[in-house]
């Protein structure tokens, strides 16, 4: 592998306030701290963030309920410039469904996949050569329910995460309490329903945000709602998850309301981390590598309030974690041995942050 030259980190935000767009920065790679490089315009809420794999292009999911006179949202790509980082905003694309708040892109760059939060959906859009998205080439409707009727009386779809093989799209819908599989069709641009079609979490569960281990063995959910992290292992084969444990994200005896958002894990597979929202923390687990059970060593202050997605840096160095609600992003650097997180000092202002990506250049 190339050394790497730099780190440009790109935050997807809520456009409601004083935001922009997509705000550009350098990371310092002795501190933490970020530079700022500019913006991409964007008035539509560019929350969730995903590079195509090779880094050309930046993907948004535009979170609003109206597009096109219909009630739909859009995902928007920018070309990055690969000299100065910066975006040229290309186009944008109607996802069928209204409030999609996630992005993610498989792994040949042929095709992004949207989830549709409002409308409890997934689209699967194509991406032209010139990095342009097409117009949809499907389009999935959840149905369902689940045990807290504030939250769960319809379905919402949360995210949507690629398998390590690129054969299958598994989608988080924390309405319904179900992590739907699909079998993604790269030759028609199509979601077929898998023979297993969902893995089921526990009622109340919401699941939001799903990683898997870097060998692709085991699998992690986040659980908005009741703040929880369940476990799963991983049939590649068959794109199914038997479920390991669920373990909860809060401190024993903490009482208060706190929302999960966010997961991921070391590349070493020793450590997994989550942010919650109202704890305003990010937790820390041990993983035992053999068995993908989780042992709690640790929180860390975001030093800020509702802690949304969090950013790892390619080089595992540090974390950067964005506080929506204080409009700020914290660095921290990442202890390898033990998984603790130290505040470097570092924070940068930013309008509404919702998602963090980084580009690694050599």
């Amino acid at each position: 592998m190339s050394e790497i030259q730099d780190i440009l980190v790109y935050v997807g935000t809520y456009t409601r306030g004083e935001s922009k767009g997509v705000y550009i920065y350098r990371l310092n790679r002795e501190n933490g701290g970020l530079e700022p490089l500019g913006y991409g315009q964007c008035k539509s809420s560019p929350s969730y963030l995903a590079f195509d794999p090779s880094y050309h292009y930046l993907y948004a999911a535009n979170e609003i309920g109206e597009f096109q006179d219909k009630r739909q949202g859009a995902l928007a790509v920018w070309s990055v410039d690969q000299e100065s980082g910066q975006l040229d905003f290309i186009n944008q694309s109607a996802t069928g469904g209204p409030g999609p708040c996630y992005v993610a892109i498989e792994a040949t760059g042929k095709y992004a996949f949207a989830a549709n939060y409002s409308g409890g959906s997934a689209a699967m859009v194509p991406i032209n050569e010139d990095g342009s998205l097409a117009p949809a080439s499907d389009f999935v409707q959840h149905e369902g329910s689940s045990v807290l009727t504030r939250r769960q009386a319809q379905a919402h779809a949360h995210s949507c995460t690629i398998d390590p093989t690129n054969q299958y799209a598994l989608v988080c819908d924390l309405g319904m309490d179900k992590i739907m599989v699909y079998k993604m069709d790269l030759e028609n641009g199509k979601l077929v329903p898998n023979d297993t079609p969902f893995a089921k979490l526990h009622g109340g569960a919401g699941p939001r945000h799903f990683c898997f281990s870097p060998d692709g063995r085991f699998g992690y959910v986040i659980n908005e709602l009741d703040s929880t992290v369940t476990a799963f292992s991983y049939d590649a084969d068959k794109g199914t998850l038997e479920t390991i444990e669920t373990v909860s994200t809060l401190p024993d005896g903490w009482e208060g309301e706190s929302y999960c958002a966010d997961i991921h894990m070391l590349s070493s597979a020793k450590f997994l981390y989550g942010s919650n929202r109202g704890h305003d923390s990010i937790v820390i687990f041990a993983v035992d590598q053999e068995t993908g059970k989780l042992t709690c060593v640790g929180y860390e202050s975001t030093q800020g309030k509702f802690p949304r997605n969090f950013c790892i840096d390619p080089t595992e160095t540090f974390l950067l974690a964005a506080n929506q609600n204080t409009d700020n992003i914290i660095s921290y650097r990442i202890d390898q041995e033990t998984g603790a997180l130290t505040p470097t000092g570092e924070e940068t202002k930013v309008p509404i942050p919702v998602c963090i990506k980084m580009w690694a250049r050599s």
